[in-house]
């Protein structure tokens, strides 16, 4: 797959699924912007891409590999259930759109890397994984 420049969009929505998988899609991107001659910007794969990786039992390294070689995404999703359990899909899904904006108030670094969230007045019951549209969007329309 080509390499994305993730300074003049952001990746997709983490909500889009891919293969049954929420933040598949997204990470796919964030992966194909960290390839040689690609650009992640303000993003990077730590936090929900490394939270669904982790659950999936899947190395970020690898799967960097499987994305740089692959004709598209597709085969991409192929390789992961290949790889993964596809019978806790489901459950991983619900565990990535559980985390609530008040749980990570209490983080200073985080609340400093997300200003959208006051910016916007954003309630802090919204799922973290709704949070990054409205933050991606923000971010975008600011330049």
């Amino acid at each position: 797959m080509e390499p994305l420049d993730l300074t003049a969009r952001p990746p997709r929505s983490p909500s889009v699924r891919l293969g049954g998988l929420t933040m598949l899609p997204r990470t796919i991107d964030k992966l194909r912007a960290s390839l040689p001659g690609g650009q992640l910007g303000a993003y990077y794969i730590r936090g929900f891409s490394a939270m669904l990786l982790g659950e999936l039992g899947i190395d970020e390294e690898t799967l960097r590999s499987v994305v740089a070689k692959a004709k598209d995404e597709d085969e991409v999703a192929a390789w992961v259930r290949e790889h993964s359990d596809p019978s806790r899909y489901d459950e991983i899904n619900a565990l990535l759109r559980k985390r609530r904006i008040a749980d990570r108030l209490d983080d200073a670094e985080f609340v400093a890397r997300y200003p959208s969230i006051t910016a916007l007045s954003l309630p802090h019951d919204m799922p973290l994984i709704d949070m990054l549209d409205y933050d991606d969007r923000w971010m975008f329309e600011r330049r």
